[in-house]
């Protein structure tokens, strides 16, 4: 088995830019880095490969032409490459069998509710829910979804879906609680993953993109009839 790339995590500079070309993509549906990294996890630990082509929409809020404004292909290749090194992050992590921490944005208070991730996992897991029922409904191995639960419906509009009150002490446990989760599903999807893709665990999200590459926004159009002609100015 190939061995995986050494990790780059992103620089807080980068992720900060990364964090402002999301709250300035159109429509306000744009997923913020905290989700954006639980969305991320939950793909990478997942039972099967998904495309750039099908989640991206759902990072930035809809397709590329309809939520994203680039100044030059410079910001797209820097873009592309934050959301592939960041993608590489967590699977370089997690595929050495360590423990990918979670990068939580703190509140006002300094308190860092963890809700945003959880709910990004989820949405990880919404893409393929038939094939997380097993593990979901599992008495022996759905406690590790339990706490990406938990926080994710911590404020749900129907109050059925919530769970008790979460003093701060039991907050910081069920966070422990979702990192050691994600080791523990990686763990059960990896040979499921394995028999879908010979070379496991992951393969780059984005790479550098020339004027004459296909778009990376999964339209099979080269770039300078897609993107380039529509979303650069």
């Amino acid at each position: 088995m190939p061995a995986f790339p050494q990790p780059q995590p992103l620089t807080d500079p980068e992720l900060d830019q990364l964090g402002d070309f999301l709250r300035q993509c159109k429509g306000g549906q744009a997923m913020n880095v905290e989700e954006l990294d639980g969305f991320f996890a939950a793909l990478v630990a997942g039972p099967e490969t998904i495309l750039p082509s099908e989640y991206y929409p759902h990072d930035i809020g809809g397709t590329m032409e309809e939520a994203c404004l680039f100044d030059n292909l410079d910001q797209v290749n820097a873009v592309l490459g934050w959301l592939s090194r960041h993608w590489n992050t967590i699977a370089g992590t997690l595929y050495a069998d360590e423990v990918y921490l979670p990068l939580l944005l703190e509140d006002d208070a300094g308190v860092a509710p963890a809700n945003d991730w959880a709910q990004g996992f989820m949405r990880g897991v919404g893409l393929r829910v038939a094939q997380w029922a097993d593990l979901i409904n599992s008495e022996e191995h759905g406690g590790s979804v339990l706490p990406m639960l938990m926080l994710s419906h911590e404020h749900d509009a129907d109050p059925e879906m919530r769970p008790n009150p979460i003093t701060p002490d039991q907050r910081e446990k069920i966070i422990i609680q979702m990192t050691a989760g994600l080791l523990q599903i990686y763990r059960h999807f990896l040979k499921q993953r394995q028999s879908a893709t010979v070379a496991e665990p992951a393969r780059r999200v984005g790479t550098k993109v020339g004027r004459n590459d296909p778009c990376p926004c999964g339209s099979g159009k080269k770039f300078k009839h897609c993107h380039g002609r529509t979303s650069l100015h």
